[in-house]
């Protein structure tokens, strides 16, 4: 058995120590890292859609038969059948994308590979009007990126979230 001494104590306390924090400081640089990442995806969105260039604004999307988008009571499960959706419903005769804005936007990790996303969408239509709602997105870090798998959108005026209270 190891005769401990007090200074050989010390001083592996600090090393487990400095390991804790630096495994610590490592888990927000990736924390901070995907928040990052998934933020880049939600402002290529926008500058995808405000093009016009729906394919484009679809790359955020896992593109898999297991993607899950549900809007206005309806769900569609599937790339295809979002984009489907999504064609019908900006792109179809007579259809304008108008300009998207997505407001207090939440980025709320759920592990290394995971996060869950909420906020606003306002749309401005070419007409004046400007329909928006909320969403909660469910993100996944899959290997070409960090790409939704999960989409529910509302529709109805927004409005903010409660402030919240210092505890």
């Amino acid at each position: 058995m190891r005769n401990w001494t007090r200074p050989g104590m010390i001083v592996g306390g600090v090393a487990v120590a400095l390991a804790a924090a630096a495994w610590v400081v490592r888990a927000q640089d990736r924390e901070g890292s995907a928040e990052r990442s998934i933020q880049a995806v939600l402002d290529r969105q926008t500058a995808d859609w405000n093009r016009g260039d729906l394919d484009a604004f679809l790359e955020g999307y896992w593109k898999s038969p297991q993607v899950v988008f549900q809007s206005g009571g309806d769900r569609y499960d599937g790339w295809e059948a979002m984009r489907d959706r999504y064609r019908k419903r900006y792109q179809a005769d007579g259809r304008a994308m108008g300009k998207v804005a997505f407001s207090g936007v939440e980025i709320v990790p759920l592990g290394t590979d995971a996060a869950l996303v909420r906020g606003g969408w306002r749309l401005t239509m070419p007409d004046g009007s400007k329909p928006g709602g909320l969403f909660t997105l469910i993100f996944r870090r899959l290997p070409e990126g960090w790409k939704i798998i999960h989409d529910h959108t509302s529709s109805g005026d927004p409005k903010p979230a409660p402030a919240k209270k210092s505890q």
